[in-house]
């Protein structure tokens, strides 16, 4: 197989391409960029690389400024950096970011791959409506030593807000002098949040660049504020950010690392290979929660897109189909040989392969630059505009309906399940009744007979609306592996309400190619809302049908199975059902 090597003009990265039947399109296509100076073009912020309609040019011209934050957020490093020196002096000890989608998840990954610095604070994200998440964050601080991050971009996401009026309210009533002074907010000029925060006279407001979107956003205060909080060095980040910069700019497709991987995946898409499969070495895991909604939000529209998949095990070449690419980040530091090792048998199996060796973990920096030039590439050679996210206002929509219901009726009307037992209702969308017209014996046989309608190049997104534990995740991830080894079917893991304001686009406007399983639980306890008829319990539980019903509403394949109160009593059952139903199911 020919192989073609692509590195760095600097010593912060190796990229490594290998496409094999591919390569001939894919010089062509460096070849046709480079003719038409795309390169050129993308830096100028030349919005008609993606759309010539004049209001789309117009829309797209004004989420381009994350091309040059490298630059413009070094001048305020100072800044930042003093701005966190000052919050450690005085004492606070964590940092709690309330955000959803690209606002919170560039965070999470600062949290996992690098943890606190000595005597900075420790980060906590909160991006889960489900009263025991917010809860176990509650156990796991001292309220009046934390400093929340209020992190919304258009200040007027529900959930974000609703975290807000609840620690507010927490801090009056202990009684908390200036409790302004424990919320910081970032935002655009002129929003809701803008208000609130000068209502409350929050400690400070980072008004951040507006021609940006979200998903875009990491390198900008959404990123960096809870960075400098934890002692991260922000410089070397955003160097590494510029180099990466450099290296893309005025550099032949071919040899440009953010050009040649967005080429490489929008080829690849074109031809069936649009599951995007991760394998990332341990030290740098977490940063394919970003990437994720990155490129699924960025490219999921129109019929098409890239649908990637996080956190499934490496696999033997047979448990694949010809649906994907596979790519693999690592630093050498980490123990790589046993992922290496499959990823040869990969690779010699014909699919595509991209390997990125990324120095350090600050040299993620220049990762993140990377894989935005990759997505708004991908985007010209798939056909779409990956600045818009069309779809991702559906579910809110259809959310805020069921809570205006709830708030006349005080309850979610209930149509009759297609099977109910003790503890597990199983709930299916129109085109999946069909599907399941035939009687079932058992909530696995059901689910079996749902999964295994899954044809070729389809995928499988197991969507829980519950708080994480290592348990639970333990045993979807099990699910999920055991799904793809029978099936040689990608499958997904991802938690609700998180992935609805950035991987729910894909669901809804990508291509009709996933089987959609929603678990949701009874949440046991209520936590109120200040300000809101309901609390976080109904408004979690609303999110869930209110993405199960945009599904429906699209004609997607969709069931949403309730396990009960107890969540972990009925996901045992479930699983239970599903191995007994089942003869590839492994424990």
């Amino acid at each position: 197989m020919d192989k073609k090597v692509k590195a760095l003009s600097d010593e912060f990265s190796f990229q490594q391409i290998s496409c094999g039947n591919l390569e001939v399109e894919l010089n062509a296509t460096y070849v046709f960029l480079d003719k038409k100076q795309t390169g050129k073009f993308l830096f100028a912020k030349d919005p008609s690389l993606w759309k010539k309609d004049p209001e789309q040019i117009k829309e797209i011209s004004q989420r381009l400024d994350w091309l040059t934050l490298p630059d413009h957020f070094t001048k305020n490093v100072e800044m930042l950096s003093a701005f966190a020196l000052k919050i450690k002096e005085e004492g606070y000890k964590y940092a709690v970011l309330l955000g959803m989608g690209g606002s919170s998840l560039c965070s999470e990954v600062a949290r996992a791959t690098f943890g606190t610095t000595k005597n900075y604070l420790q980060l906590f994200v909160l991006d889960n409506t489900d009263p025991a998440a917010i809860l176990e964050l509650e156990n796991k601080i001292d309220i009046d030593k934390t400093l929340f991050i209020v992190a919304s971009k258009s200040g007027n996401t529900e959930e974000t807000l609703s975290f807000f009026h609840y620690f507010y309210n927490q801090l009056v009533k202990k009684n908390k002098n200036k409790p302004g002074n424990n919320f910081v907010a970032i935002t655009d000029a002129g929003t809701p949040l803008v208000k609130a925060a000068e209502k409350y006279k929050f400690r400070k407001i980072f008004v951040n660049p507006s021609d940006l979107g979200g998903r875009y956003s990491v390198l900008s205060d959404f990123g960096l504020v809870p960075m400098a909080l934890m002692g991260i060095d922000i410089n070397a980040f955003l160097f590494s950010a510029k180099q990466m910069e450099i290296s893309c700019d005025n550099v032949p497709a071919e040899i440009n690392p953010g050009i040649s991987l967005g080429v490489v995946l929008g080829i690849c898409q074109k031809h069936g290979r649009d599951k995007v499969t991760f394998i990332l070495s341990s030290s740098i895991n977490s940063f394919g929660y970003w990437v994720e909604q990155l490129l699924a939000e960025s490219t999921g529209k129109e019929g098409r897109g890239l649908i990637p998949v996080n956190g499934e095990l490496p696999g033997v070449p047979e448990v694949y189909g010809k649906d994907r690419i596979f790519i693999h980040m690592y630093l050498s530091s980490d123990s790589n040989s046993a992922d290496e090792k499959k990823i040869k048998a990969l690779e010699k199996a014909g699919h595509p392969i991209v390997r990125i060796k990324v120095a350090d973990k600050i040299a993620l920096g220049g990762e993140y630059y990377r894989w935005e030039i990759a997505a708004a590439i991908a985007g010209i050679v798939i056909g779409i505009n990956p600045f818009d996210q069309p779809n991702v206002e559906e579910s809110k929509k259809n959310t805020n309906q069921l809570l205006e219901d709830w708030s006349r009726q005080g309850y979610f009307k209930k149509d009759p399940p297609l099977l109910e037992n003790s503890t597990i209702s199983i709930y299916a969308g129109k085109k999946s009744e069909q599907l399941l017209a035939d009687h079932h014996d058992s909530a696995g046989d059901l689910v079996n007979c749902f999964i295994s309608g899954a044809k070729p190049n389809d995928y499988i997104a197991l969507l829980p609306y519950f708080l994480m534990t290592d348990h639970r995740t333990e045993i979807l991830q099990t699910w999920r592996n055991n799904m793809r080894d029978e099936l040689k079917t990608a499958t997904t893991l991802l938690n609700g309400p998180r992935y609805l304001h950035s991987t729910g686009q894909l669901h809804k406007g990508g291509p009709d190619t996933g089987l959609y399983i929603i678990l949701i639980g009874d949440d046991e306890k209520e936590l109120t809302i200040p300000e809101k008829k309901f609390g976080f319990a109904v408004l979690h539980k609303a999110q869930a049908l209110g993405d199960f019903r945009s599904l429906d509403n699209k004609g997607r394949r969709v069931i949403r199975i309730h396990l009960g109160k107890d969540i972990d009593a009925g996901l045992d059952k479930l699983i239970r059902s599903v191995k007994d139903a089942s003869e590839y199911f492994q424990q």
